[in-house]
């Protein structure tokens, strides 16, 4: 059976955005198709207590994610992870912390015209955004952040991983991953982070597709 999988990232979490590398090279070996949900750190910690540095953050994130919501209402699915892909590589590898810069440039890579750039400070589409940003959170709890995965209904956070593995490596990963999500009784394994995302891809190893 080919697997059904929903992705939900935050544009600016660079963990996230190392898994949906990952889980790229995963569908590509394996043949499945992906559908890609823009989810919100900025809502998510809305009620939450967090430091000063963090709050900073939310505004810049929050432009990134409503732009993708007002691509995937305006221009559908394939728009939402083209737009991901060409911000991302701007904000992660670019490393690149100007929506004044990010914005305009991928907006260009992917074929939107520059005045696109109004839906990152407008609110209309912001019922959709949060929509589905509780479309994926609702599914793993409130207690957890960015990527959310659902793989044939089963949903769980994360992984967290850095560099983002490849060829035989990312499918040895996927499917452990999905075995341990699959039993309904598991619910955490984890150790502490000792590196930072590496952003460059980890050399790919032969894999066969299946």
């Amino acid at each position: 059976m080919t697997d059904s999988v929903d992705f939900w990232f935050d544009p600016s979490c660079p963990w996230a955005w190392m898994t949906s590398r990952w889980v790229d090279e995963v569908a590509r070996l394996r043949h499945f198709e992906v559908t890609w949900h823009v989810m919100s750190l900025a809502v998510l910690n809305e009620d939450q207590q967090v430091s000063e540095e963090y709050a900073a953050f939310f505004p810049r994130a929050l432009k990134y994610t409503r732009l993708v919501a007002a691509a995937n209402e305006l221009h559908g699915q394939a728009m939402v992870k083209a737009l991901y892909d060409a911000l991302g590589q701007q904000i992660h590898p670019g490393s690149n912390t100007n929506p004044d810069e990010v914005i305009p440039a991928a907006l260009a890579e992917v074929g939107l015209p520059a005045s696109f750039a109004a839906y990152a400070d407008s609110d209309e589409y912001d019922r959709q955004m949060r929509a589905s940003h509780f479309d994926g959170i609702n599914r793993v709890g409130q207690d957890v952040g960015t990527p959310v995965i659902a793989v044939n209904g089963v949903a769980f956070f994360g992984p967290v991983i850095s560099p983002a593995p490849m060829g035989e490596q990312a499918l040895a990963l996927w499917d452990g991953v999905v075995a341990l999500a699959s039993y309904d009784g598991f619910f955490e394994l984890k150790r502490s982070r000792t590196r930072e995302p590496i952003f460059a891809e980890a050399v790919s190893t032969s894999a066969s597709t299946k």
